[in-house]
């Protein structure tokens, strides 16, 4: 074997070996067993998690992630379904335990129908989300809405698993709430 063969199958070996965490994802996430660095190990750094980023439970980030920041709607629909309600339930508790914190919610979707149609669904779907959160207690004045319609598809096909995707509403932490 050549020198370089050598270097070569070591650097795949390595690359390989640093993909087979299979606790990556979770391990240190608070909401499993209530026991937040228990599978820091060694190398955690000793921090369950990084304030701000995707495992601290007060931030953006853990929004987005863990509780979900969006929910799908049916064809021409601004009806929220069970699911969506179930993740718009999260998103309410998260939106009432971080107070500082305002939300734009986008209305989105898909590429069929005209742009003015669309525009005008994806504003009943903010809609919709907006009136559910504020009926679980969260104050209207830190909830916006926009619609997009259909100019910022998620993906671009002409097939309806392109067009499931792109009915949507997301609701965006938007920094801190005004004072």
């Amino acid at each position: 074997m050549t020198h370089y063969s050598k270097i070569a199958l070591l650097v795949g070996a390595l690359a390989l070996s640093a993909c087979t965490n299979a606790g990556r994802f979770g391990q240190d996430d608070p909401r499993l067993d209530g026991s937040a660095g228990a599978g820091a190990g060694a190398g955690g750094g000793g921090a369950s998690y990084t304030p701000g980023g995707a495992g601290d439970p007060s931030s953006p980030a853990y929004f987005q992630q863990a509780i979900g920041d969006r929910v799908l709607f049916l064809v021409d629909q601004s009806t929220l379904t069970a699911e969506a309600r179930a993740t718009l339930d999260a998103q309410a508790e998260w939106l009432l335990v971080n107070a500082d914190y305002q939300a734009v919610i986008e209305g989105h979707a898909d590429e069929q129908g005209t742009r003015e149609y669309n525009l005008a669904l994806g504003g009943r779907r903010a809609n919709a989300v907006r009136e559910y959160l504020v009926s679980k207690g969260v104050p209207a004045s830190r909830l916006r809405f926009v619609t997009y319609g259909k100019e910022r598809p998620i993906k671009i096909c002409s097939d309806e698993s392109c067009y499931a995707k792109n009915r949507r509403a997301v609701t965006v932490i938007a920094g801190s709430a005004l004072s």
